[in-house]
């Protein structure tokens, strides 16, 4: 199916300001911030990206208000052209660096604006994060909720029945509602259960990163804010401005690709070459308590065991070892002894030999209790989502925060 899957929703006046000029940091700017966000990295405890259609384009997605973005193009009656489709596109350097990161628990959680389906099939688990938008992998049952990830793109869009039944096993036999697919059109709600764990992960953030979204959709876009209220930090990567520049603790321009391989590099992060898609339920963090998503993979071959990303970092320590820089944990690691080392020492050993700054110690503390699902993330003092009543098409995902919007801006 073609890229251009905004073709596919209603007409809709209120898109945002479209085409707004790109800014370039120079390169001994970018060098600098880049060691100031590395620095946010290691000194914080729960740390939450929000992604948007800029971290796709380099797979040949086009964005939707960037210079050639497809509402850019719109203004000016013109459409974009793709060469690629939603299953031929590959994950970017920026998809697979959040997986490996949240293997070794520096990316606790991804709250995505993206339909693309990269994120799911780079591998990244999906207990660890919010697609509040859908989609266009994902059918939804509109009777017991149960979602399903296909390989191949789901060809409606809008909620729309795809004209599948669910075929879940229930204490009083099959299920058998009708699948619909998970793609927003303008006049849908936000799904509850993405849109609830997101406001959770952004209370529970001390430090949430943007990358490549310029925050005009809301609530999506407000998100950050309540990191940034709470006391935490907001770093915005992108090319044009955004809605929130002011209230960034740091703003770099330039790719997002760019940034997060000079924030890997520095710290030591293996990020593997991608080889197909597959698809990840279950964080290697998830917690004994932690109640699993109503979500299964239509086709088993879109799962595999050992996690290819895992077993690269396990081959990243070996080579240590086989160097003679490697510790015990190290060796452990690159043996596939889960029980004795975890990722997120080995990772931090790794760094350790390579000459990096640790990780903060806290990253570590399995004391705090910030894992998805766990009722005990509390932040008391903080914002709230405040769902409006329709009054219009667009109105369900045009939120405010409660506190005065007057004061956002400030």
């Amino acid at each position: 199916m073609s890229v251009n899957y905004a073709e596919g929703l209603s007409a809709y006046e209120h898109k945002g300001k479209c085409g707004l000029a790109e800014k370039f940091d120079p390169p001994d700017i970018v060098a600098e911030k880049v060691s100031k966000l590395v620095s946010m990295i290691r000194s914080s405890r729960h740390i939450v990206f929000h992604t948007g259609a800029g971290i796709s384009t380099a797979a040949g997605i086009p964005d939707f208000r960037g210079p050639n973005g497809v509402w850019t193009l719109e203004e000016r009656g013109e459409k974009p052209t793709f060469n690629v489709t939603f299953e031929s596109a590959v994950p970017t350097f920026t998809h697979r660096a959040l997986v490996a990161m949240e293997i070794l628990g520096l990316a606790k959680y991804v709250i995505s604006q993206n339909v693309d389906g990269l994120h799911v099939r780079s591998g990244l688990p999906r207990n660890r994060m919010s697609e509040l938008h859908g989609n266009m992998f994902v059918e939804e049952c509109n009777k017991c909720a149960m979602q399903y990830i296909n390989r191949e793109v789901v060809r409606t869009m809008g909620v729309k029945l795809t004209g599948n039944i669910c075929i879940q096993k229930k204490s009083r036999g099959t299920c058998r509602g009708q699948l619909q697919d998970t793609v927003l059109d303008w006049e849908h709600a936000l799904p509850d259960m993405d849109l609830d764990r997101a406001e959770k992960q952004a209370k529970a953030a001390d430090l949430s990163i943007c990358l490549g979204t310029s925050l005009q959709i809301v609530p999506s876009g407000n998100l950050p804010l309540i990191t940034k209220r709470s006391g935490g930090r907001v770093v915005i990567v992108n090319l044009q401005p955004t809605k929130h520049d002011r209230k960034a603790d740091l703003k770099i321009c330039t790719y997002v690709d760019d940034v997060m391989r000079l924030v890997c590099q520095q710290l030591g992060v293996i990020v593997p070459e991608y080889d197909g898609p597959h698809v990840v339920l279950r964080s290697v963090h998830t917690g004994l308590g932690e109640d699993d998503l109503a979500v299964v993979v239509k086709d088993d071959t879109l799962v595999r065991k050992p996690h290819p990303t895992v077993t690269a970092v396990q081959a990243g320590c070996k080579a240590l070892v086989e160097r003679g820089e490697g510790t015990e944990q190290s060796r452990l690691k690159s043996e596939g002894d889960d029980k004795e080392c975890d990722t997120k020492n080995c990772v931090e050993n790794k760094l350790l030999v390579l000459g990096k700054a640790p990780i903060d110690a806290r990253i570590h503390d399995t004391s705090i209790k910030t894992e998805v699902g766990n009722e005990n993330i509390q932040a008391e003092n903080e914002p709230e989502v405040k769902r409006k009543k329709l009054d219009k098409p667009g109105d369900c995902i045009k939120t405010d925060l409660v506190k005065d919007e007057k004061q956002s801006e400030n």
